[in-house]
């Protein structure tokens, strides 16, 4: 019995009143004895009472602990025993020991002694790794694993519902797909009405097919666009497919001898229908940067996937376009006191020679300008470039390293980024963050990464080099154009470069700007000297091309040994020269760098969209120029892992 309830019947407020009482009776029977023999009397029937009410209250609370502790062990037998709860203890050495009722309904039938790999094979490692829950599926039902790793004690929560509830709901979550012909004003234009109809004809019907086969509910939005809602369940679907519709449509409409090619942009993983819109329109212009006849799905996270992007872009570029940005980029320069040109890290002739025409646009409207390099981070394809360019006063006062560039910003800085538009390559990413206005010239397919907040963006995946659109921008501009040799020179030299002398990536309007940059004094002959390369860089090539072997459908694979490092121009060319080779549609060059990176360079003609290949090993690049780097990789890893990749792409695509 606890002496704290035995305390309530003598404690010190009792013993006080009971020798107050017999002072009193003591005082009375002085007086009147008869009275105090009375009294005494009654205080001793009182204290026998206080006794057996003391003996009673201990019988009645032992019988009521009794019975109450007799209840809780019979409540937690029937809880192991009874309640939907799997209850299992293990030894040290990963064995069942004992079980309860609960557990008897998926444990095989001689359980006892037998491993936990017996119950699920991920059991073991969860214990071993520390975790103190895990999830498994036992007999097509879906438990919480609570571990308590002292007592070596598991307990199983069958969350059956919970996890089917939560499988619906992310099922039935609203997705807003925006879909756009990417050519259709292009192939139609000045076509027959008849004939008009009968493409469109081809294309809604297979839109149409494509809606109801996976319930989307699809509506013209114009004559062009469409707007597709759906659930998360039809997405999961179509991405299993990879949006075969994307082919469908190509092959169709190629029949009537104009093909039709579609950008899709999703959004998905929000609740509200506006954000979901605004997703699925940003989703629509990274799909149509990056060349169209493609789909690209953004979640609330941000993180994008893509599908498709298999066929080489038709070029949508116009000259009233080229006019409008040449005049927009004037406006913006006329309102700066300085402009700051910057490409991307270790430049190559495309990024020198853009930025040299940047800075011509800046000269030509009376504005200071700046191109900024890094003496340290020099390629040395573009080492005669700059040779030359050093020995022109007026061009060589115009560069600047990234410190001075720092040091002479202003609140009315114009940043104009060259060649590239992810921030995390240009040469100096705080130039970026602490200039208010960019502006974004660039050839490349657009990526996830991006310049926040461009004032100015002009990015043309159809044009063979920036060097070509920054040449655009120079005829639009309305003042008289004096060039100086070097000046055309070093852009058209970035123009044969970046086409591999006009045989890759050219269009019209690539001969058109050759042609300007050569009637305004480009010199072809010191061109070829610009590009002239050493015979040790030859023949090292040639070492590295050797090494090449046909992996599967016109893939050549060459890799370097573990112990030759060289330099991203020679992984680069090897790759180009490889190109050439009979029965190759896609070559692959790997090799270390000095830097310790493994790079893998990627070239083909078209057929086969390299891009994808190398944006799944978090690369990127053109459909027929791609690269990408590892860190901590090895040259047998990275081959490896291109094999994978390539696996994947023929056997029905890639995503990022």
């Amino acid at each position: 019995m606890p002496r704290f309830l035995l305390r309530r019947w003598h404690g010190y407020h009792v013993v006080s009143l009971f020798f107050v009482a017999v002072l009193f009776i003591a005082f009375l029977t002085f007086y009147q004895w008869q009275l105090g023999l009375l009294g005494y009397f009654l205080l001793s029937l009182l204290v026998i009472y206080i006794i057996q009410a003391r003996k009673s209250f201990e019988k009645d609370l032992e019988k009521y602990i009794s019975t109450l502790s007799h209840r809780v062990n019979k409540a937690g037998e029937e809880a192991v025993t009874e309640l939907p709860i799997g209850i299992l203890l293990f030894n040290e050495e990963y064995e069942v020991q004992w079980a309860n009722p609960f557990m008897m309904n998926f444990l095989p039938r001689e359980f006892l002694g037998e491993s936990l790999e017996k119950i699920s094979d991920g059991l073991i490692p969860a214990i071993k790794k520390g975790d103190y829950e895990t999830e498994l599926t036992l007999n097509e039902r879906h438990y919480f694993v609570y571990i308590r790793q002292e007592e070596r004690l598991l307990y199983f929560f069958d969350m059956t519902d919970t996890a089917e509830t939560r499988s619906l709901y992310q099922d039935e979550q609203t997705v807003i797909g925006l879909i756009y012909l990417d050519n259709y004003d292009e192939v139609t234009q000045g076509m027959d009405d008849q004939i008009r109809s009968k493409l469109m004809s081809h294309v809604t019907s297979s839109l149409n097919y494509w809606a109801n086969e996976y319930q989307i509910l699809l509506r013209s939005i114009a004559s062009d666009r469409f707007i597709a809602v759906m659930n998360k369940k039809a997405l999961d679907e179509l991405e299993k497919t990879r949006f075969e519709l994307l082919d469908e449509v190509r092959e169709v409409t190629g029949k009537e001898k104009v093909p039709i090619t579609l950008s899709i942009g999703v959004g998905s993983g929000e609740s509200s229908l506006r954000e979901l819109g605004n997703l699925a329109q940003s989703s629509l212009d990274l799909a149509l940067g990056r060349g169209g006849d493609q789909v690209a799905i953004k979640d609330t996270n941000g993180k994008v996937r893509f599908y498709g992007g298999k066929s080489n872009a038709m070029e949508k570029r116009t000259r009233v376009r080229a006019r409008v940005i040449s005049h927009a980029l004037r406006d913006f320069v006329l309102e700066s006191d300085q402009v700051i040109i910057m490409g991307h890290k270790n430049p190559d002739m495309d990024a020198i020679g853009a930025a040299i025409g940047v800075l011509k646009i800046a000269d030509v409207n009376n504005t200071d300008a700046y191109v900024v390099v890094d003496p340290n981070d020099i390629n040395p394809d573009v080492q005669k470039l700059m040779d030359e360019v050093g020995e022109h006063e007026h061009l060589w006062s115009q560069f600047i390293t990234p410190d001075e560039a720092l040091d002479e910003l202003t609140r009315h800085t114009l940043l104009v980024v060259v060649d590239t538009h992810k921030p995390s390559l240009v040469i100096e990413p705080r130039l970026v963050d602490a200039v208010d206005r960019v502006v974004v010239l660039d050839h490349h397919r657009r990526g996830e990464e991006f310049i926040k907040d461009p004032v100015l963006v002009y990015m043309e995946p159809y044009a063979s080099s920036t060097s070509e659109l920054v040449t655009e921008l120079l005829e639009y501009q309305p003042q008289k154009l004096n060039m100086d040799v070097l000046e055309a020179t070093a852009m058209l030299a970035g123009i044969i470069v970046d086409t591999k002398s006009f045989a890759i990536r050219t269009g019209s309007r690539t001969f058109d700007a050759a042609s300007f940059l050569k009637s305004h004094g480009a010199d072809t002959t010191l061109v070829q000297m610009l590009l002239k390369e050493d015979i040790e860089q030859y023949v090292r090539r040639s070492r590295l091309i050797e090494k090449a072997s046909i992996y599967r459908d016109g893939m050549a694979i060459a890799k370097a040994s573990r112990e030759e490092t060289y330099d991203q121009i020679l992984i680069a060319q090897a790759a180009d020269t490889l190109l050439t080779m009979n029965d190759v549609k896609g070559s692959f060059v790997i090799s270390k760098r000095q830097d310790g990176k493994t790079s893998i360079s990627a070239r083909s003609l078209g057929e086969v969209n390299v891009q994808l290949i190398m944006e799944a090993l978090d690369g990127g690049g053109h459909l027929t120029n791609a690269a990408t780097q590892f860190e901590g990789v090895s040259i047998e890893e990275a081959e490896d892992k291109l094999m994978q990749a390539i696996d994947e792409y023929l056997e029905g695509g890639t995503k990022e």
